[in-house]
Parts: structure tokens; C-alpha cells; sequence
């Protein structure tokens, strides 16, 4: 490993702080390095906040002039809810930047580097690339397409179910695995489920980690069958609750939107509540990304609308047999292998006994 390297290791470090917290910003963490040692550290700590540069600067040890500042994502070069970052970088004199990922926002998109390089800072970008890319997933879907990056999680058996014939899935897979999804949730800006799940296990949906963030709660109900009595209704005080709906007003809408909740009818799609169309209105509030812990229907609904980016499969040391138990993916399915939903570039990770499989989908 290159100094560059170990310094842009713990950019990282301190970008993965903001998890949770920015959206729909990015995570990015800065460290400022002189004469080898370390002066400064910082991240974007909340969304409307100073960025991770101005953070460092803040609190800065020594005189930053000619210094080496790593960055994991390129200097902003435009005024937003903050001054850009480029005029911070050239006021206090940094010698030479080291940039993680380049920015794919328009109104940066390598103009912060190409600025700084116009005023005679050093620039090194691409360091630790793909690191710096992986934890900002959701903020370069959201920024280019302006609707949410949606990652779909399963936990299944070994033969590929997630719950035996009688509909029993506590637990599937173990305790670290389920500890791992309160962490994705905490980091989400929302969850999503069907409302086939809020009848049938009535969740709070919620970070169960202590001081996590909780996501925004969408519920995807065609028919508006959710019970006054859901604890996501109950709690939809406390919890931005959202149910997408093809109803179009009426008693039930208005009893739910009196509990609190925020009914979106967003019109009907092939087996249920027009997907595409619903994040479209996520992108538009801001929800830059969803975790999709739906059941079989809306997982295959969620792939046949094309809105889902990525897929997380926790593989259980358990095999449950039968016929009747449900696979992760139901519907109709594809008529031929050929028309599968394709995946690429699968990461595979161990976790406590279970196997975490993550991929793309093409």
C-alpha cells in the first residue's frame, strides 16, 4: 500500500460517518496531511452542512500551507446550501490534492479538479477509485437519473427459499446478518416493502441500532388494505411513513393521512402500484436511496420495472424442501433462461455462518 493509499484509507473511514445522515448528498471524508503527520481530519457530517473539506479545515492542528489534502470525492466548484470548496482549498494554500472518486454532478464533474489545476495545485485523482465509487453507489444514481438507487436484500436457504411451506421466516438467516440489514437500514435513506408484509408480519421497519437513523417507511398497496392498527401507521408520528397506492382518495386514504401517514397515489403497473412512477416521486423528495425488503410479488415487480440497481442475498446453512415454500422471486417468472435479469460484479463475504452474496443488476 502507497502513502496515498494509507492516507486515502482514512478519507474513508471518516466519509462512512455520514452514512445515514446526508442523504441525498454523498459520504465524503477529508484528511489533511504535512510533513507526514496528520494535521486534520473531517467529513460531511449532515446534509446542508459543511462538506468534509471545510470540515477538516475547521479543525486543522497546524498552518495547512503546502499540505497534501485527501479527498474521497473531487472539490465542489459551485455555491450550493455551501460556498464551494475549490475557494477554501486555493484561500488556504494547499499544495497538492488527492482525489478518490471524480464527481459525475454536472455542475462539477471534473470542474473542481480542472480549477484546481488552473491555479497550480497538484492534482492526483482516481487513488483507491473503486473503494471510494462503492460507498457512494446511491449518490451517483441519484444525481444522474434524479431517482432513488434501490437495493433489493434477501435472506434464503440454501435451496433458495425464504420461508418454509407453513410461511414461517424467523430466522432464516443469523443473528450477524440480521445485524448487517439494521446497519443498510440506518444508512438508506428509505425501506420498502408490500403491503402483503404489513398484513402478514406487521413490522416497524425502523433501525434497531442504538441512535441509528431510521429510513423512510413506503409502503406499495394497490388497494389501500394497510389496517389503521399497522404499527407503521401507529408510529407514522414518529416515522415519515409513505403508502403508495393506485387509489385515488376516498374514506381509508383519508383516515390513514389523518394517522399521520403520507398517501401517495401514484396510479397502477403490471401486479400492483405503478413502480416506475413511485420513484420518480421518491427521486423527487429527495429519498436518493431504498432498501427493498419486500416478498416474492414486489421483489418480482420491483426487477420487472427495471428500478432495482443491486441485490444482496444472505445465503443461509439451512435447506427447508417443499413445494410449497416461497422463493425469494414469485410471479410468473421468465419463460426461457434467456430472458433472465442478468447480474454482474458479485462480491462474496462471510458473515458469522451465512454466505452475503452482493451483485449488480444489469
Amino acid at each position: 500500500m502507497t502513502l496515498d493509499e494509507e492516507y486515502m484509507g482514512m478519507a474513508l473511514k471518516e466519509a462512512i460517518k455520514g452514512g445515514g445522515h446526508v442523504n441525498p448528498n454523498p459520504q465524503v471524508g477529508a484528511v489533511i496531511v504535512k510533513d507526514g503527520r496528520v494535521i486534520a481530519r473531517g467529513h460531511h457530517e449532515r446534509f446542508g452542512g459543511p462538506h468534509a473539506e471545510r470540515m477538516a479545515f475547521a479543525h486543522c492542528e497546524a498552518d495547512p500551507r503546502g499540505a497534501t489534502l485527501y479527498v474521497t470525492l473531487e472539490p465542489c466548484c459551485h455555491t450550493g446550501k455551501t460556498p464551494p470548496c475549490t475557494d477554501i482549498i486555493l484561500e488556504k494554500g494547499i499544495a497538492r490534492v488527492v482525489v478518490g472518486s471524480r464527481d459525475p454532478n454536472p455542475l462539477v464533474d471534473g470542474g473542481g479538479i480542472a480549477l484546481l489545476r488552473s491555479h497550480g495545485v497538484a492534482v492526483e485523482a482516481g487513488v483507491m477509485k473503486e473503494v471510494c465509487d462503492a460507498i457512494n453507489r446511491p449518490f451517483f444514481h441519484y444525481i444522474t437519473h434524479r431517482t432513488p438507487w434501490v437495493q433489493m436484500k434477501v435472506a434464503m436457504t440454501a435451496d433458495g427459499h425464504i420461508a418454509t411451506r407453513t410461511g414461517a421466516s424467523r430466522w432464516v438467516s443469523g443473528e450477524e446478518s440480521r445485524a448487517q440489514v439494521q446497519e443498510l437500514r440506518g444508512r438508506l435513506a428509505g425501506i420498502m416493502v408490500g403491503v402483503g408484509t404489513v398484513l402478514t408480519d406487521d413490522p416497524l421497519l425502523t433501525c434497531r441500532l442504538p441512535g441509528g437513523h431510521n429510513p423512510v417507511r413506503i409502503i406499495c398497496d394497490t388497494h389501500l388494505r394497510t389496517p389503521l392498527e399497522a404499527q407503521v401507521v401507529k408510529t407514522a408520528g414518529e416515522v415519515p411513513t409513505l403508502i403508495a397506492t393506485a387509489e385515488d382518495g376516498g374514506p381509508k386514504a383519508e383516515a390513514l393521512s389523518r394517522a399521520g401517514c403520507t398517501v401517495l397515489p401514484v396510479g397502477a403497473g403490471p401486479g400492483g402500484v405503478d413502480l416506475k412512477a413511485l420513484m420518480v416521486e421518491l427521486g423527487r423528495r429527495g429519498i436518493d436511496s431504498v432498501l427493498l425488503e419486500g416478498g416474492a410479488g414486489l421483489n418480482e415487480s420491483a426487477l420487472r420495472a427495471g428500478i432495482v440497481q443491486a441485490l444482496r442475498i444472505y445465503l443461509a446453512p439451512k435447506i427447508f424442501g417443499g413445494k410449497g415454500a416461497p422463493s425469494p422471486v414469485g410471479g410468473l417468472g421468465v419463460a426461457l433462461p434467456d430472458e433472465a435479469w442478468r447480474l454482474k460484479n458479485p462480491a462474496v463475504t462471510m458473515v458469522g455462518e451465512d454466505i452475503r452474496v452482493d451483485w449488480e443488476v444489469l
